[in-house]
């Protein structure tokens, strides 16, 4: 085998492209939270940059290293939900406090995989309603697309335009085309803000934890139940959406176990993704399923590529158009939602669970601090439990009555 087929073996253009595109809508869509959270703690710059480095080596070691351990597109992401939470929760919380709960939430982690709970619960959960959960996951998206053209017609349908042609002309590089066609697009527009990217690299720094148990109970219980229930919930419903059934308990362990060690440094918490890993297992990433593993990993490696250039990261994503990375997510993600709900509404049994499980879960609704994927997920299963309950085992439901027929005149 030559140097040259190596490459391309190891770095397919549309793995590679899905793994980029993933960590540009996983970063941009809640970096800021990030930073916010960060000086919420009161972190300075050194420290903020610390976090960043932090959850990059995190996500970098527990994409590739699941990813080809299980030859599965294993894509983790930091808590989006959980720092949202940490921006008003670590208001008057020392760093060394924080550190703590940190620790706290992930080793609750470690404990769900390493008992198998947690994997006991999601193999109790229908696949249409996995797969319509993923669908109102990302429905937000799909239509972010159209949105987006709304606002800014000149940069979001040409991408369309050159998806559609990619999709039958050159159907591996049409997501990557589409990017390209972006790209120009808002540099004709002048959309990128390039006085406001700096270069620097960021410094690990090391915080010894602190456990005061108010700031256990008040920061690390709610952020390890909103990281359940946000983001690793939907994660595994996302593989097993895909056909890729990965066990879970070890995905649980080793995030977990990542999440500890690293977060003296700033690692607040490490997940299963959940719309930037649909992004690495649908067709786009690669057209053998069993290669999409690719995608996942070089989704690790950018990763790696933010989190040691935190800071520079932070302004590009300052400097890039919103409308950029809005209309590249919604291409991205056409052919997941499609295959979604085809998956989702196929069994006529489990139609209106899986129609009740998609409209609230795209719905955004959120209580009690946990997302509407959560929630989601409960109505959809309360729905099929009522639907079912006093029905003998594999008896379908009855037929719909058919509208009388008119007479012909």
């Amino acid at each position: 085998m030559s140097a040259l087929t190596r490459i391309r073996s190891a770095a397919p253009p549309s793995a590679v492209a899905a793994g980029l595109i993933a960590v540009m809508v996983g970063v941009t869509s809640s970096a800021a939270l990030v930073f916010t959270a960060a000086k919420a703690a009161g972190a300075d710059a050194r420290e903020i940059s610390s976090w960043m480095l932090a959850l990059g080596v995190g996500l970098a070691c527990t994409c590739a290293g699941l990813s080809l351990r299980h030859r599965a597109p294993v894509v983790t992401a930091w808590s989006t939900p959980g720092a949202a939470l940490l921006t008003t929760g670590l208001s008057g919380v020392s760093m060394a406090q924080a550190v703590g709960a940190f620790i706290f939430s992930a080793l609750l982690i470690v404990v769900s995989g390493v008992t198998g709970w947690f994997a006991r619960v999601m193999n109790r959960i229908p696949v249409p309603l996995a797969a319509a959960l993923l669908a109102g996951v990302l429905l937000r998206f799909g239509t972010g697309l159209f949105s987006t053209m709304h606002r800014s017609f000149a940069v979001a349908f040409p991408m369309f335009v050159i998806y559609l042609l990619g999709r039958r002309l050159l159907p591996r590089y049409a997501v990557l085309l589409a990017l390209a066609a972006g790209v120009a697009a808002t540099l004709f527009t002048g959309g990128w803000r390039t006085g406001e990217v700096r270069l620097s690299l960021a410094t690990p720094v090391f915080t010894a934890p602190e456990f005061d148990w108010k700031v256990l109970v008040s920061v690390g219980a709610p952020l390890f139940v909103v990281t359940m229930a946000s983001q690793n919930l939907p994660g595994v419903a996302v593989l097993r959406g895909s056909g890729y059934d990965v066990p879970v308990s070890p995905l649980m362990t080793w995030t977990g176990a990542a999440n500890a060690v690293l977060a003296p440094f700033g690692a607040f918490g490490l997940n299963l993704a959940a719309i930037t890993a649909a992004i690495c297992t649908g067709d786009e990433a690669h057209p053998d399923r069993d290669k999409r593993y690719l995608a996942a990993v070089w989704a690790g490696f950018f990763y790696l590529c933010v989190g040691l250039l935190g800071a520079t990261v932070a302004s590009l994503l300052t400097a890039m158009p919103h409308e950029l990375v809005m209309a590249i997510a919604g291409i991205g993600l056409l052919a997941t939602i499609e295959s979604s709900l085809a998956t989702a509404l196929a069994d006529k049994a489990s139609r209106e669970a899986a129609v009740v499980t998609f409209l609230a879960t795209a719905s955004g609704v959120t209580l009690l601090g946990i997302g509407s994927a959560f929630w989601g997920l409960l109505a959809g299963l309360v729905t099929s439990a009522i639907a079912t309950v006093g029905r003998p085992r594999g008896e379908e439901p009855a037929p719909e009555p058919r509208p009388a027929e008119l007479p012909v005149r």
